[in-house]
């Protein structure tokens, strides 16, 4: 008889997308195989009106899911990485990263229109897209706005706002890239870790089956960017960012740091020699970046605060 494999996903466009890719590829590998997807609402998808860190942060969006792999009514499931709470149960790691697409951030104007209108708000749904739009163009109005790509699309298309920022990523495995208007390179917007990166879950007796997916340079880049940010404690009520790149025989790891009491923040970088380093090296130089950042923020405010108290 024929073995079924069950593919677990959100129901929204974009992870239906998103699992059908994951499928493809494992389809390559495994063609005596069949492969179902199996789609279900999590609670991330229902509970629209409040911003994610007032109803109990990412892993609302993997919860259920996480349920029916525990349960055995899915075999696997397909996340988007930046998705991923930094702390993954030890009884459903994931398995696979998928090479990365764009991680860049990326401008959408409502449809027809060519050119910015920044006296009206743009639409945002992440602290650390907030942050760094409010510095880079002061004035600008952030408007909250959560609901999948779909919905973000419409309500910017009816005149709420007058332009989105979303994930270059998914815009892309939509096959609506012709809405971007402008991207923002990460040295303009450092983007979330593991922006652009597929990951799939499952029991730890399906690592073989996914083995074919697994992309050692990614694996480490994503390592990289969620120890930086494992390490300062950021989720999504923090706008703490991270991202790595390979230029040559260098691993480089840019990161945010923020200080919530104070509402400043710091960046920073750090390499590595990339040739044969393990991921868990990858990962001690987010770590290291870290230290770092938390370290020259007391430094530099410390340092403030005595020149105000002198004054």
């Amino acid at each position: 008889m024929e073995k079924k494999i069950r593919i677990g996903s959100r129901e929204s466009k974009l992870a239906v997308r998103q699992s059908e890719l994951i499928i493809e590829e494992l389809e390559k590998y495994h063609p005596k195989l069949s492969f179902e997807l199996v789609t279900m609402k999590t609670t991330g998808d229902i509970i629209l009106h409040k911003t994610l860190d007032k109803i109990g942060g990412k892993g609302l969006f993997v919860k259920e899911l996480d349920r029916a792999l525990l349960n055995g009514d899915v075999d696997l499931t397909v996340h988007s990485l930046k998705d991923m709470p930094m702390q993954t149960p030890s009884e459903l790691p994931i398995l696979a990263y998928s090479r990365r697409e764009d991680p860049r951030d990326a401008l959408v104007l409502p449809e027809g229109e060519l050119e910015w209108d920044r006296a009206r708000p743009v639409g945002c749904s992440s602290l650390r897209r907030k942050l760094q739009l409010e510095v880079r163009y002061p004035g600008v109005q952030v408007k909250w706005i959560r609901g999948n790509v779909q919905t973000r699309l419409r309500k910017l298309d009816q005149g709420e706002y007058g332009s989105l920022v979303l994930a270059a990523a998914g815009l892309k495995r939509l096959g609506l890239e012709e809405r971007i208007h402008r991207y923002f390179s990460p040295e303009e917007m450092i983007p979330a870790a593991g922006q652009g990166i597929m990951v799939v879950q499952g029991r730890r007796e399906m690592a073989e089956l996914t083995r074919c997916l697994y992309q050692e340079t990614d694996v480490k880049i994503a390592e990289a960017e969620r120890a930086f940010v494992r390490r300062l404690d950021g989720g999504c009520s923090s706008p703490v960012a991270a991202y790595a790149r390979i230029d040559g025989e260098w691993l480089i790891l840019t990161g945010l740091y923020y200080h919530p009491e104070s509402g400043q923040y710091l960046t920073g970088e750090k390499k590595v020699r990339f040739r044969g380093k393990s991921t868990a090296e990858a990962a001690e130089l987010g770590i290291r970046l870290a230290d770092e950042l938390q370290q020259k923020f007391v430094e530099k405010y410390t340092a403030q605060a005595g020149v105000r108290r002198n004054e």
